[in-house]
């Protein structure tokens, strides 16, 4: 049954008080029938239209309850990928008694806007362990930059390569990347190589689903103690957010 007929159905059933059970097919009534509360209930929404606000906002609720419980059990089943996969690259303390997550994209520039507090944050708190989440949701020169990243840290300079990514303006294709990698010290043909290999596809991969699973739709996204933040957040906001998870 097409879902405005079976709410019309429904609606004229509980409301108008048309004589025939709710269940029934909608292949049984006849078209004189269906006209008849198609019409009933097209009179009664004009009337009061409040109902029918008041149902998309009931189910506009529910969407987002039933979205929010799922990210809930899949961040309760994913807190060892989330805070502890060994394939993430780590700034800060990595033995922090707090772990700060990001999941990013280099050409975001709201993942831009808040670099600098996160740098700010890892100077000042000795005890911040930082997770890259490399998230490429921008199009293919984002996982351009993700693989170039990735492949990056298999020179031992991972820090340099995120840190002028994430000062470089303006239009970011691959010939931007390729040229911010060498103006780090990276060896470019072997980042092309590097970048190919399985383990950085099995790495974006597996981020990509971590993403999708805890619902986040786009970057920058925080995790921190038990808080997924999705956004970009005000320094004063990530310090609070740290002190809670510090004191459970």
């Amino acid at each position: 049954m097409p879902l405005r007929f079976a709410f019309a159905v429904l609606l004229a059933v509980s409301v108008i008080g048309v004589a025939r059970p709710p269940v029934a097919a909608a292949s049984n009534f006849t078209p004189d029938q269906k006209k008849e509360i198609e019409a009933i209930v097209g009179g009664y929404l004009k009337t009061h239209p409040d109902v029918l606000i008041d149902a998309l906002q009931a189910a506009d609720e529910k969407m987002k309850a039933d979205a929010k419980e799922k990210a809930n059990q899949a961040f309760a089943a994913n807190k060892q990928e989330i805070f502890d996969d060994p394939q993430s690259p780590v700034a800060g303390n990595p033995n922090g008694n707090v772990t700060l997550v990001e999941f990013f994209d280099y050409r975001c520039p709201y993942c831009k806007q808040v670099e600098p507090s996160l740098e700010k944050l890892l100077g000042d708190d000795p005890q911040l362990k930082f997770v890259f989440k490399e998230f490429p949701v921008l199009g293919p020169d984002s996982e351009v930059a993700a693989r170039v990243a990735l492949a990056a840290r298999k020179q031992g300079k991972y820090a340099s390569f995120h840190r002028a990514m994430m000062g470089t303006t303006g239009h970011i294709d691959e010939a931007v990347i390729f040229k911010v990698a060498a103006s780090v010290g990276l060896d470019v043909d072997r980042l092309k190589q590097d970048m190919t290999s399985p383990d950085i596809e099995k790495e974006l991969k597996a981020n990509l689903d971590l993403g999708k699973s805890l619902d986040l739709d786009g970057t920058p996204s925080f995790i921190v103690g038990n808080a997924i933040v999705p956004g970009a957040i005000s320094a004063s906001d990530l310090k609070q957010l740290i002190a809670d998870a510090r004191k459970k």
